[in-house]
């Protein structure tokens, strides 16, 4: 089982406790360190990798707010607080969980299994380069990389590379499933674009290598908020 370190920021020691004791009942948790502010745990941040961070809102000189809103943090963060009116602006930032205080070992570990979920399809989508698809008798690779946009063509689609235009009778269903959204995503029943390869988006139309893709309304919102959320 892959381990992920933690570490905790939090000013209350009963708290703190609390979480190191729930923390250690977790077998794919390590915890690394332990912070009673949130300056000394951003520092730490800056400068060590940690998977999941357990942070508290209401600290002196800086807030588990203003930490996030201060730093591009990478780890999975789990909000431990009691006061709910944070929650919304928790999520707006990205956080993984919102724990409501006093909460139970058993919400708690609802919220370092949805950590967890994300770590590993970090890892998986990070480890994919590559996939084969069914072009006339054989099993064909290609880059993932390589993909500038796939296009529908009645009974099959074709997928536009640099080098070549490959023929498939795949669906777009089973694509969308091969590759995750962030690197080739659907804007119209008949279009999946390859975000890294996209030139400019104007009136619902975006231009890849000198061609223009239409965005559905179907599609429209979930692919704008895609690209809002790249760093």
């Amino acid at each position: 089982m892959d381990k992920y370190t933690c570490i905790i920021i939090e000013d209350e020691p009963l708290a703190m406790e609390k979480t190191k004791d729930f923390v250690n009942k977790v077998p794919f948790l390590n915890l690394s360190a332990t912070f009673d502010n949130a300056l000394s745990g951003l520092t730490y941040l800056n400068n060590n990798k940690v998977d999941v961070l357990f942070l508290d809102i209401n600290m002196d000189e800086l807030s588990g707010i203003e930490l996030l809103e201060s730093s591009k943090i990478t780890s999975q963060v789990i909000i431990t607080t009691a006061y709910q009116e944070y929650a919304l602006k928790g999520y707006e930032l990205h956080i993984t969980d919102y724990l409501l205080k006093p909460f139970t070992f058993n919400r708690f570990l609802q919220a370092v299994n949805k950590a967890q979920e994300n770590l590993s399809k970090r890892v998986a989508e990070k480890s994919l380069d590559f996939i084969f698809v069914k072009t006339e008798n054989r099993l064909e690779k290609i880059m993932i990389n390589d993909i500038l946009y796939i296009e529908g063509m009645r009974d099959y689609l074709r997928i536009h590379t640099p080098g070549k235009k490959i023929m498939t009778l795949q669906g777009f269903s089973e694509l969308e499933q091969l590759i995750p959204a962030h690197l080739v995503c659907r804007v119209h029943k008949s279009f999946m674009v390859a975000i890294n390869k996209i030139e400019s988006i104007e009136r619902s139309r975006i231009k890849i290598a000198d061609q223009l893709i239409p965005v559905s309304d179907t599609y429209k919102e979930a692919f704008l908020q895609l690209i809002n959320s790249k760093p």
